[in-house]
């Protein structure tokens, strides 16, 4: 008599190690969806805050004050040049720079730059030296301000550029522009 083989618990098996796959791949693509419409609202609300300041200085203060915790970041640091002067802000205030240092990091970045670092660029201040993930977003060119960049810093954690992730702090960046462009004057 000839001996039977039981094909069943081997295809059960890998069928069981397909669905725990598939479960793992549809619970991390729900990750990704929740982190990106959680990202995608604080960059809204974000962007919502600036329109409703009154005047430069309330903007200022929403970034540098409120965004910190809108975005979930825990630095912001706004530096611009208008006419040869430069400028950089924080929770402190405004602070000068030499116009160089923003502008030549300006031509560098023509795109958002998410990097982990052993420390944040100076641009940020005091503030640099405890930084280790930033986002370097450039202000493109709107009336007097003819240099700028936004930078959000991390004290942890490892910046990781997705096209996504760009794209919203592109926005924010573009938005951020266009309104320190209705409060310079030309």
């Amino acid at each position: 008599m000839g001996t039977v083989i039981d094909f069943e618990s081997g295809a059960v098996a890998r069928l069981q190690r397909r669905i725990a796959e598939t479960e793992a791949e549809r619970a991390d693509l729900l990750a990704f969806g929740q982190g990106h419409w959680t990202a995608t609202r604080s960059v809204h609300e974000a962007v919502l805050a600036v329109i409703a300041s009154e005047h430069f200085d309330s903007l200022l203060r929403i970034v540098t004050e409120k965004w910190p915790a809108i975005l979930g970041c825990d630095a912001v640091a706004l530096a611009f040049v208008s006419g040869k002067t430069g400028f950089r802000a924080d929770d402190s205030g405004m602070h000068g720079v030499e116009a160089r240092l923003v502008e030549s990091l300006y031509a560098e970045r023509h795109h958002t730059v998410l990097r982990s670092v052993d420390a944040g660029h100076p641009l940020f201040g005091p503030r640099a030296a405890d930084l280790h993930a930033e986002a370097i977003i450039p202000l493109h060119e709107t009336g007097t301000l003819q240099s700028g960049l936004l930078l959000l810093g991390q004290w942890q954690g490892e910046a990781e550029a997705t096209p996504q992730g760009t794209e919203l702090l592109d926005f924010l960046g573009d938005s951020l522009a266009a309104m320190i462009g209705r409060w310079l004057p030309r």
